[in-house]
């Protein structure tokens, strides 16, 4: 008579039936094979006496945190991972992770150990027992700190950016760019259509979605320094951000990748001009300086577009290099309308500014159009 065999090593259909949990622990994760262990060792201590599951979404990282985590799940059931493969991204690894799971109740925190895990009952206990539909943990609210954040930059980028969201949300929150709460799984599953699914403030996307104003309670917490591992918050996160910003703006009507690329253009169109008035200092002609201007911004945009609009399909070595040449050589028709423009332009009132930034916005339209079929197949 055959048994069915558990891979964890249990034998017969009773022995491979998972207990029903109450508490999904999303964590999104990419190189924190060194911070599995002691966050579940955390988990395990500051949910005690509660059903729960962490379900890790990991990014295929190269430093094997997916090893990790599957050795950990063959010992402790409470542990599941999910590798994905050719994707990457914080929002969407989140909205996988959550659509995993059958618990009522999902939380979401980082796999840095960042988060203080000892709130996660706080905000937990306000979405079962007290009936909010989101708890969030807040750095803004009395109790709360953002000391953790590594740097300078990471601050300007924490709080401009809270500033310009609370503008926006449908409800007063002080910390809308946090990346730690709780909530009900119903709440998120009806979001989910609507959201765009890019960057990393994942929270902010469920708020700018959903259908009806959440009823939210900010519980505060203090914004831990990293354990280990290094942060992936940079400049091309801030491009992120922004083309969800612009999504939500369009109301979904414009493509998000479409978006990013506009952003990536705009960095472009600032490489353009700076190229362009360096050339004009030295004493370049109009004509040579715009070319140059036009070349560096090519390169540019190639290189932003690669690590950013196209980062689930991203080229890498020899197929990074074929499609920089391919993007050059079918540019070049955009390149020739671009200074053409430019010069036209140029000869009516002699404004190197405004000339070289019509130049570049035509060549950022034919760009995308050739980018998004020739050079980068989305899968």
């Amino acid at each position: 008579m055959r048994r069915d065999v558990d891979p964890r090593g249990g034998h017969g259909a009773a022995d491979t039936a998972r207990s029903p949990v109450d508490i999904s622990i999303v964590v999104p994760c990419y190189n924190e094979r060194a911070n599995v262990r002691p966050l579940v060792t955390a988990l395990s201590v500051a949910l005690r006496g509660r059903s729960w599951e962490v379900v890790f979404v990991d990014d295929n990282s190269p430093d094997g945190t997916i090893d990790e985590i599957r050795a950990l799940a063959e010992m402790d059931a409470r542990v599941r991972g999910i590798l994905r493969i050719g994707r990457r991204g914080l929002s969407s690894a989140v909205i996988e992770g959550v659509l995993s799971s059958s618990a009522p109740i999902v939380a979401v925190m980082d796999g840095d150990m960042q988060h203080d895990e000892t709130c996660l009952g706080a905000l937990i206990d306000a979405v079962a027992r007290d009936g909010y539909d989101i708890a969030v943990g807040s750095r803004h609210v009395p109790g709360g700190d953002n000391a953790g954040l590594a740097n300078g930059w990471r601050t300007f980028l924490s709080d401009g950016g809270i500033r310009l969201v609370q503008t926006l949300l449908p409800v007063r929150l002080g910390d809308p760019m946090s990346g730690f709460f709780a909530m009900r799984r119903d709440v998120f599953e009806r979001a989910v259509p609507r959201l765009s699914g890019t960057g990393f403030k994942i929270l902010l996307d469920v708020f700018l979605s959903a259908a009806e104003r959440p009823r939210v309670l900010e519980v505060p917490f203090i914004f831990r320094p990293r354990a280990a591992g290094e942060s992936k918050l940079d400049a091309l996160v801030l491009l992120q951000f922004l083309a969800m910003m612009l999504d939500k703006f369009c109301r979904g009507f414009l493509p998000i990748r479409f978006l990013g690329f506009c952003c990536v253009g705009l960095v472009g169109i600032l490489v353009n001009l700076a190229v362009l008035g360096i050339a004009h200092r030295c004493g370049v002609g109009f004509a040579e300086g715009q070319g140059i201007g036009t070349f560096v911004a090519m390169v540019a945009n190639f290189w932003m577009n690669n690590a950013l609009t196209y980062r689930d399909c991203r080229l890498r070595g020899g197929r990074m290099w074929g499609g920089l040449v391919l993007f050059l050589l079918i540019c070049s028709v955009g390149a020739v309308a671009d200074i053409g423009i430019a010069r036209a332009m140029f000869s009516n009132d002699g404004r190197w500014n405004q000339a070289g930034a019509a130049g570049a916005a035509i060549a950022v339209v034919w760009n995308y159009a050739v980018s998004s079929t020739l050079i980068w197949r989305v899968r």
